[in-house]
């Protein structure tokens, strides 16, 4: 679901030892299983050293037997004439490396402590790293909450931090006079940190190295993130929402500056919803940032003064996609990302001119970018349907690209991947749609194959040439896999994105079924009789749609799913945060709100459904899933539910790596069951 903007991305990592290449060489590719997830490496947040020699990053591994991901910090040469080493000490998850401008040392993120005798789990601080002369990490904050981010200032003596603050500083939970929660705002709760306190996030000043660290920004009613230097190092740029509506359901984001060593605050942004996103222009005159003028709509990059009291102006015109990823490093030359028909690339933008053009290509998705603007090289990372991300490095203008790790090709090596198929088609009404399909590992001609129609959440987000697990662990079971972009899918403009509002279950329906048609005339060796369903979030929700509207399906599995908008709006996280969707707020029209809702059509419903949920998911309540379990058991419809503890929305995602593991078996033992056939089918929990 998309309220508070979260999903944006972040990548996780997944480590195991694995055997070297050449003992696999001549071995038979076996299947992919759910268990493989255990054995991933994932690569993120890179960042290219200031003298362009050197890119670290961060690799995390899982820990089978701690239940937990580890991350560390590694480095590699930028010019590949060497392998990666680690950086950060063993035993400590690291995260976020920082180059210092001079490049003599990295900062870097960790949660250590000495402390044996403390119950508390340690805070995330800033370790110094020295490069090249040795030596471990030393601490640099010791803030009583840990570090949210921070940036080095440009001359390398301050960093700025963001970082929680307030009455409740410095008091153990032990201490407080009462575990009671109170609350004044209708935002009280956030599905991946849960129950709010009442600390609120704030920046502060570090020197380097001495850690004295000044607050320079405060308040009770809003948050400060985000935080950008000036190129001279005077000022400081960031979001906040200072109309003292934040927790109050609120939408007014604004772009500040204030001095380096505190001061009064200038509003640099114009608009009365979301501005964030500030990046300073070289010459630090102006700022760019990304803005919205109405509720639901994509955001556009903005240009102001950075001395505040001038109109903003559009920095690129005619760009119908969401940018990402902002840097801007010399004249000319303001680079992002965005995502544009299942893929995700870098593009290359002149304020000046309002002109921009892709600067990668290709059948992947691109993200996590850096560049270095002395020596023209960027570096970032790349997936595509059949890879992890690995990282890669090339000219600013995208060529020359070198890969510089492969980060997963012994394991790449063990298994049998299967290729994604575009396969674009025409909704019931004429607008143009993208799908995608996948055959089942092992394709013979003149069999019948099961398929498995899977549903992306959102709605706002997009399907493509991305690396999909559950979709290659699908394929290896035998069964074909079809996914596609219904309107309200982002990456095909705002007009289609916005063929969602006011037509939850109408049209974005008839856009996934008419895909389902398409795949079956395409491929007449799928039997269409034989036809599974799943998703996640608004996936779970037109999962729970698709069969109480038709009884095409044999087998349908639901994962945290909306199944009753009108409990839903007064439970979640986003409070009332479905009115964008609709018409108006829930009490001004009750019976839309009811007509979208899949619990009212569930006496409908013929599919034997599971249903997936988590116990702490704040973003779709656990009692959406209850709901549809419980109307479905009234009606007789085979269903079993299935609840994850200590788990969010993010359990797919981001959750303990056994749960992550456990869902997926979970959605194999439904589909075995009901699509293959197999009465004797045995649950993962089953003795």
């Amino acid at each position: 679901m998309r309220k508070l903007r979260t999903y944006l991305a972040s990548s996780i990592c997944f480590a195991l030892a694995l055997f070297g290449s050449a003992a696999l060489r001549g071995q038979a590719k076996r299947a992919v299983t759910a268990e493989d997830y255990l054995s991933f490496k994932f690569i993120g947040d890179p960042h290219i050293s200031p003298d362009g020699k050197f890119v670290a990053y961060v690799l995390t591994s899982i820990d089978q037997k701690k239940n937990r991901r580890e991350s560390s910090v590694w480095l590699i040469p930028a010019d590949g004439s060497a392998g990666p080493r680690r950086l950060s000490a063993e035993g400590f998850s690291s995260n976020s490396p920082r180059w210092s401008p001079d490049g003599k040392t990295l900062a870097i993120l960790s949660a250590r402590t000495t402390d044996t005798s403390s119950t508390e789990a340690p805070k995330s601080q800033i370790y110094l790293l020295p490069i090249g002369s040795g030596g471990e990490a030393v601490a640099l904050t010791k803030f009583k909450n840990s570090v949210q981010n921070y940036q080095w200032s440009p001359e390398g003596s301050r960093i700025v931090v963001v970082s929680s603050s307030g009455p409740m500083d410095g008091i153990a939970a032990a201490d407080r006079k009462s575990d009671v929660r109170h609350y004044t705002h209708i935002q009280y709760k956030f599905n991946d940190s849960g129950w709010y306190d009442d600390k609120r996030r704030h920046l502060w000043v570090v020197s380097v190295p001495g850690g004295e660290a000044k607050q320079i920004t405060e308040g009770q009613d809003w948050n400060d993130t985000d935080p950008q230097w000036s190129p001279d190092g005077t000022r400081i740029a960031f979001v906040s929402d200072r109309t003292g509506k934040a927790f109050d359901d609120g939408h007014n984001t604004d772009v500040w500056t204030i001095p380096a060593a505190g001061g009064t605050l200038t509003k640099i942004s114009d608009h009365a919803f979301e501005d964030e996103n500030p990046r300073w222009s070289p010459d630090g005159r102006q700022i760019l940032f990304t803005g919205q003028t109405a509720l639901h709509q994509f955001a556009k990059l903005y240009i102001a003064d950075s001395s505040g009291g001038l109109p903003s102006q559009l920095a690129v015109k005619d760009f119908d996609a969401i940018a990402g990823e902002l840097r801007w490093f010399s004249p000319g030359s303001v680079f992002f990302t965005a995502g544009t028909k299942g893929e995700t690339h870098i593009f290359r933008a002149d304020p000046a001119a309002h002109t921009f053009a892709a600067v990668t290509t290709g059948p992947r998705g691109i993200h996590a970018f850096d560049v270095n603007a002395a020596t023209g090289k960027m570096v970032y990372l790349a997936n595509d349907f059949q890879h992890l991300d690995d990282l890669y490095v090339a000219s600013l203008d995208g060529s020359g690209e070198k890969q510089l790790t492969h980060i997963n090709a012994d394991l790449w090596a063990q298994l049998d991947l299967q290729p994604v198929e575009r396969l674009p088609y025409q909704s019931s009404d004429g607008w143009a749609v993208d799908g995608f399909f996948v055959k089942p590992v092992g394709w013979q001609a003149g069999k019948k194959y099961p398929m498995v129609l899977v549903i992306h959440g959102g709605p706002e987000g997009m399907f493509g040439v991305d690396w999909y697990h559950e979709f290659q662990v699908y394929a290896a079971k035998g069964y074909a896999v079809f996914f596609c972009n219904p309107r309200g899918s982002t990456g095909y403009g705002e007009k289609f994105e916005r063929g969602e509002i006011n037509n939850w279950g109408g049209m974005d329906f008839q856009d996934i079924m008419a895909g389902v048609d398409a795949a079956l005339k395409q491929y007449p060796w799928v039997d269409a009789n034989d036809l599974g369903v799943t998703g996640g979030s608004y996936g779970g929700y037109m999962t729970n749609w698709i069969v109480g509207h038709t009884n095409r399906f044999k087998a349908a599995v639901t994962l945290r799913s909306v199944s009753n908008f009108i409990s839903d709006e007064g439970t979640r996280d986003g409070a009332y945060g479905h009115e964008e969707y609709f018409k108006g707020p829930l009490f001004d029209d009750f019976e839309q709100y009811w007509d979208a809702s899949p619990l009212k059509y569930a006496r409908n419903v013929k599919t034997p459904t599971l249903v997936l949920h988590s116990d702490n998911d704040f973003r779709v309540p656990i009692e959406q899933g209850e709901q549809w379990f419980r109307a479905l058991q009234h009606y007789g419809v085979p269903s079993e539910l299935v609840l994850f503890p200590r788990e969010n929305h993010n359990l797919t995602r981001t959750g303990e790596p056994k749960h992550l593991v456990e869902s997926l078996n979970w959605q194999l033992y439904w589909f075995d069951r009901y699509l293959n056939g197999n009465a004797s089918a045995k649950a993962p929990d089953a003795q």
